[in-house]
């Protein structure tokens, strides 16, 4: 099959959960035999032309240079490249900035999108933007051929809303096995001695809630807070918490290593997510035996079921940073591992998308 991915930044993943997926599943494809092509912001880090057999096509991206309308631009343009590639199947990775030229993608092609989460009910939208965004989920549901939803919630909402099937498929994440303490030296940190939190800087990550309640504790141990933090919300945090020297903003992180060691000798690991499906960061860190305390919603309680705790507000989160210890929770701990082992691995969630993608060939004759 000759298959393209479009709806990320490119691969390898320098941005989020999406070019994790991505990265992941388009080297499992070119190692089983399919021709893949992976679409690439014209300024990704990575420049070459292939990735361990992969197909990499740099599209114009201005989203640097003009903000969020840039998406369209890039989504438009790796787009209508698409239409001369003769692609068997196009999967479409989200639909916020892409599903607006649906009428361009090729109609050869197989349309297979993954809904993502409920963008619209991002608070960083304003209401025109998130009204906007309905029509674009609306537009994607009714466009495509064949509908993925990482969630069980998500899939439930598809068909409630739009009396519309879609295939349940989830992230995945590696399990973690090769613990290096040293590597906690770099961010002078020891080991069970400290939290953190690794998300996008948004108002919906409920990081501020979550850094409220570090304050409400006077628990001055420290949390390390990672993700790129020179936005607007994220200089706002910044400021509202200079003079807390246990707060510590790091930055984006990529690193694989390193992330895995900071989760595994985490103290608590707090998972502020509350929109959306499957979060790749969340399973991600279940993969690496973080004790988590998350939001109270029906996405992440789908996910950590009762091997978890759960915070709603900064009264709750001090509660938690009081009274919960890491080496306290063990069981919960490996419970997560085993569901990563069981049910979020990386080879079951690659076949179940191969199986669809040669499905949907084979049903098109």
């Amino acid at each position: 099959m000759r298959i393209a991915i479009l709806g990320t930044r490119g691969i390898p993943n320098h941005y989020g959960g999406f070019e994790q997926f991505a990265e992941f599943f388009s080297v499992y494809l070119a190692e089983n035999g399919q021709e893949v092509f992976v679409y690439n912001s014209h300024n990704h880090p990575y420049q070459e032309n292939f990735f361990k057999g992969v197909h990499i096509i740099h599209c114009y991206d201005p989203e640097g240079k003009i903000g969020t309308v840039g998406q369209f631009i890039y989504d438009l343009n790796c787009i209508l490249d698409s239409r001369r590639r003769n692609f068997d199947i196009i999967l479409q990775l989200g639909y916020t900035s892409n599903s607006l030229w649906h009428f361009l993608l090729p109609s050869k092609a197989i349309i297979i999108t993954n809904m993502d989460g409920l963008e619209w009910k991002r608070t960083k939208y304003s209401k025109p933007v998130q009204k906007a965004l309905k029509f674009a989920e609306k537009l994607a549901v009714n466009k495509s051929d064949y509908l993925i939803s990482d969630s069980l919630g998500i899939q439930k909402y598809i068909k409630e809303k739009y009396n519309k099937d879609s295939t349940y498929i989830p992230y995945g994440a590696i399990p973690f096995s090769n613990p290096d303490e040293e590597l906690l030296g770099q961010y002078k940190v020891e080991k069970y001695n400290f939290n953190m939190i690794l998300a996008r800087l948004e108002p919906e990550n409920n990081i501020e809630t979550i850094l409220d309640g570090v304050v409400l504790s006077q628990d001055e141990t420290i949390i390390l807070v990672i993700g790129n933090h020179d936005t607007k919300f994220g200089n706002y945090l910044k400021k509202k918490f200079n003079d807390k020297s246990n707060i510590r903003f790091i930055g984006a992180l990529f690193n694989q290593a390193n992330l895995d060691n900071l989760r595994y000798y985490s103290n608590l690991y707090f998972h502020g997510h509350s929109v959306g499906g499957t979060n790749p960061s969340l399973l991600e860190a279940m993969a690496s035996k973080a004790l988590i305390i998350a939001h109270n919603n029906d996405f992440n309680r789908a996910i950590l079921k009762e091997n978890a705790y759960y915070f709603s507000n900064a009264v709750e989160v001090k509660k938690r940073i009081l009274e919960i210890k890491k080496n306290d929770n063990l069981q919960l701990i490996q419970n997560n591992f085993d569901a990563i082992l069981s049910e979020y691995n990386w080879d079951k969630i690659n076949g179940t998308y191969l199986q669809l993608f040669q499905k949907s060939i084979s049903k098109k004759g």
